[in-house]
């Protein structure tokens, strides 16, 4: 029996869920939780995804214990970690929409590959197989350099949808390039009806 696609609509006071997937760009996590909890409080149900490297690595910016920490108390759901936990969204229709922020320089590679080895990309991967959208929240450094060829490949490939980003420190790196997390909620609202929130580029 042929598996039914998942249908925009939701039911009249039924709660729209999203997966909202971390990658290690470890400096805008004090950005990337507080935009988890925001879609929290504008009623949607958030289910977090890490990245092995978000879900394991301590750094200057912080443990990963605390974080886990951060987004169970704004989502409160149990981060995804494993391939595993990551496989099922699509199929099992967990999620109406996947937003990855922030996403990476490598995860936009693998995207743009299509490589699927880590709980981000296989989640992806898993919403894409049902046509859900993917929001990407880019932050990286090489975004106007060996990352540009992927963030292009993506921006022409269906059910790709990018928050609105810009150059983040033109003088000091100027291939830099970092969404406005703010806007990911009017991102993922365009997004789950099919269109590009614009403008893509910010001044």
């Amino acid at each position: 029996m042929m598996e039914t696609l998942y249908n925009n609509a939701v039911p009249e006071g039924g709660q729209r869920t999203v997966a909202f997937a971390v990658c290690g760009s470890y400096c805008t996590f004090e950005k990337a939780i507080p935009a988890a909890g925001r879609l929290a409080r504008l009623g949607w149900n958030v289910l977090p995804v890490l990245s092995f490297n978000a879900a394991g690595e301590d750094t200057r910016f912080g443990k990963a214990a605390e974080w886990k920490m951060r987004l169970y108390a704004e989502t409160g759901h149990e981060p995804i970690e494993t391939l595993q936990g990551a496989e099922p969204l699509g199929p099992r229709h967990m999620a109406d929409a996947l937003v990855i922020a922030p996403c990476t320089g490598t995860t936009l590679a693998k995207l743009a590959l299509g490589i699927s080895n880590t709980p981000v990309t296989l989640a992806a991967k898993s919403l894409l197989r049902i046509g859900r959208p993917v929001v990407l929240a880019i932050s990286t450094n090489d975004g106007l350099g060996a990352s540009a060829q992927h963030i292009a490949a993506l921006l022409t490939r269906k059910n790709f949808y990018f928050v609105p980003f810009a150059q983040d420190d033109y003088l000091r790196k100027p291939q830099s390039l970092k969404a406005d997390f703010d806007l990911i909620p009017e991102t993922l609202e365009q997004a789950v009806n099919g269109r590009q929130y614009q403008p893509v580029l910010l001044a």
